[in-house]
């Protein structure tokens, strides 16, 4: 009976757990535009946006059409790793303890989330793989600068609407003001 109470606890605790992750997955990503990414090589044309959707075009050369992408080449080779690399290398062999990220020692952990963190750094500044973050956000400041340019137009194309909606207006006026005043006249 016991056993029975404790798996429906756990499975409650699960389900808890995964409530929100669930809610999560209709929901926007951020900034209402979509986004569509896209790679074009050589001299082909880059899709034209529409709409809400901001296309994005990276730029390869045609000898890169058929190729497997450069971040998948093979990046692991002990060959090409520079000689100052493999000397801190043999630096960290005796480290263990607080910071260090190994199993020796006490607080030895806490060290892994650091140099994961250093790592993950290091291949984004080195990557030669396309930025699409850095595109997504030209494309957009280039769609904000016209932005100013259309508002003034239609913001002018208003207010001469509503100085000929106003002259209609005085115009009516005056001519039920004009009729009126005939038929009060005895």
């Amino acid at each position: 009976m016991l056993r029975t109470w404790t798996a429906i606890a756990s499975t409650a605790a699960v389900l808890a757990f995964a409530a929100p992750v669930l809610a999560q997955d209709g929901a926007e990503t951020s900034g209402s535009d979509k986004v569509n990414q896209v790679i074009v090589y050589g001299d082909d044309p880059c899709p034209a946006s529409t709409g809400d959707e901001i296309t994005v075009c990276a730029r390869k050369p045609e000898g890169e059409r058929y190729r497997i992408p450069a971040p998948l080449r093979g990046v692991d080779r002990p060959t090409s790793e520079a000689w100052s690399n493999k000397v801190l290398a043999y630096e960290t062999v005796g480290r263990f303890g607080t910071n260090s990220c190994s199993p020796v020692g006490a607080g030895g952990f806490t060290g892994c989330t650091q140099q994961m963190i250093n790592k993950a750094r290091a291949e984004r500044e080195n990557g030669t793989d396309v930025r699409f973050g850095d595109l997504i956000q030209k494309e957009r400041e280039k769609r904000l600068s016209t932005i100013d340019a259309t508002a003034a137009e239609e913001q002018v194309s208003v207010e001469a609407e509503e100085r000929a909606y106003e002259a209609r207006k005085k115009a009516a006026d005056a001519a039920a003001a004009g009729q009126a005043a005939g038929t009060t006249a005895p």
